[in-house]
């Protein structure tokens, strides 16, 4: 296994505070989810450590908010040249420490320069408003501020793409900011750190801590100096969050959990709906929010399109993410393989048939690793749990359905509310369902990504505020009005 991503890391488990490699008085262990060995060490962050990355944000934020934006737009750009110079050891870092496949961990790469060149291309923007105003010689102007430091809580299943997506609207915006990684992906946070010094961003603009939510992520969210909190995770982390920022009055921007319904409509293209079926519920080992985590088919459907899905699974290669035909990997940490392994064994107690299932690697190499071996299951009833909770894994239920009003009433009877899918040739179908879809994204005969110029944003449990786009970009604002009077 290349080691090469060890130089963009600190020579000893540091936190990343005003530029500087800072030491922690405690370390951890970072895992290889494939087999189990511990590739690297990394500094447990104190409240204290929390403490001096806000002050060194909060002293760089007034010089870079008043840095003119397309110059703040030019730093994103010299950053996502350093990550493109670095494309090939990012994601070898990314499979070694998440587990996903390597080609998808160049596409997340990808994405993150995309995310950094969107928002860069931002810094030219119109920033405000001239008002019609009600008196002769007066004007009305609004313009936008930033908020000021920022703290970002993000999760392990999109490491480096979700820095980026948080990182780069923030700067432009004229924020500072402090990233707090998982405990199981901290490494990425600490090498795209690396590297955004590299581009030149100055000192106290973007700091990396690394720790536990719980004490790290609590800490950023009740600093007085923190003025706005976006994080991407659990519904029960959101909570918690929510909570506490309420208590500041300061605005969130929280990307919780999801339970995508996939639609299925007897008039569908069969073979693409079950290979899309597939490849949206296994993709980065079913570790993804927008995840296929149900699939309703019609029942005149029903039978050639679980042969399609049967067949579409069997291509499935579950092995070492470095390898080139590995289509899947390992889950990411003990504690998710055990989750998903005592869903599927409640979803058979519950009455759920194991339809198909693929198998994992025997080698004694990866006798260490969280695998979990693909599935589908069928014949479930209604209050079925896998129906009804986050699976966050590669298990897959499949459910009949006869009408319209009853699909769009099976999806819609869930608390999550975050992306959806529907496959039909029916145009005036299409429309009326997707209208009907209590989700913030619906994706029609397509599964994602989202693209960078919509909106990421659930409804229900599945969050508040989002990501992306011009709306994404908002959520790093405040908004200013000026009233002026040039009477003589």
């Amino acid at each position: 296994m290349s080691t090469d991503f060890k130089k963009l890391l600190p020579e000893a488990a540091a936190q990343f505070i005003n530029n500087t490699w800072v030491a922690s008085e405690n370390t951890d262990d970072v895992k290889n989810p494939a087999t189990g060995e511990t590739i690297a060490q990394v500094a447990v962050g104190t409240k204290a450590d929390t403490d001096k990355a806000v002050a060194a944000a909060k002293a760089a934020q007034i010089k870079w908010a008043a840095t003119p934006q397309p110059q703040r737009a030019d730093y994103l750009y010299a950053f996502a040249q350093q990550i493109e110079k670095h494309k090939k050891t990012l994601a070898t870092l990314l499979t070694t420490e998440q587990g996903k496949p390597l080609a998808e961990s160049e596409g997340e790469v990808d994405t993150a320069i995309l995310m950094l060149r969107y928002y860069a291309g931002l810094g030219w923007k119109r920033t405000g408003h001239v008002l019609a105003s009600n008196y002769p010689n007066h004007q009305a102007i609004t313009k936008e501020a930033p908020l000021g430091v920022v703290a970002a809580i993000i999760p392990w299943n999109f490491p480096l793409a979700i820095f980026t997506r948080k990182t780069a609207p923030a700067l432009v915006a004229g924020n500072t900011i402090i990233v707090k990684p998982s405990e199981n992906t901290p490494l990425c946070s600490l090498a795209l750190a690396t590297l955004s010094k590299a581009a030149g961003i100055p000192d106290g603009v973007i700091n990396v801590i690394c720790g536990e939510g719980s004490k790290v992520g609590d800490a950023l969210v009740k600093h007085p100096d923190v003025q706005l909190v976006t994080m991407t995770g659990s519904t029960r982390a959101g909570k918690i969050i929510a909570k506490n920022a309420a208590e500041k009055v300061i605005p969130v921007s929280l990307e919780l959990g999801g339970k995508a319904p996939f639609i299925v409509l007897a008039d569908a293209d069969i073979e693409k709906a079950a290979q899309d079926a597939i490849d949206a519920r296994m993709s980065n080992c079913g570790q993804v929010c927008i995840c296929n985590e149900r699939t309703y088919v019609q029942r005149e459907a029903y039978e050639p399109f679980m042969r399609a899905l049967k067949k579409a699974a069997e291509a499935i290669v579950v092995g070492d993410p470095l390898a080139k035909k590995t289509t899947m990997g390992p889950k990411v940490s003990p504690t998710e393989k055990e989750h998903v392994e005592e869903l599927l064994a409640k979803t058979q107690q519950e009455g759920g048939k194991i339809f198909w299932q693929g198998s994992i690697p025997t080698d004694d190499k990866f006798k260490g690793g969280n695998w979990v071996a693909p599935t589908i299951v069928t014949d479930l009833p209604a209050t079925a749990t896998i129906l009804k909770e986050e699976a966050f894994g590669p298990i897959l239920p499949v459910v009949v359905f006869d009408t319209i009003d009853e699909v769009v009433s099976l999806a819609n009877d869930c608390e999550y509310g975050l992306s959806s899918y529907l496959y039909t040739r029916d145009l005036i179908a299409a429309m009326q369902i997707s209208d009907a879809l209590e989700y913030g994204e619906v994706y029609i005969n397509r599964y994602g990504p989202e693209e960078i110029n919509g909106f990421h944003a659930g409804w229900k449990l599945s969050g508040i505020g989002g990501d992306d786009g011009e709306h994404g970009y908002q959520i790093y604002v405040k908004q200013k009005t000026v009233y002026l009077n040039y009477q003589s």
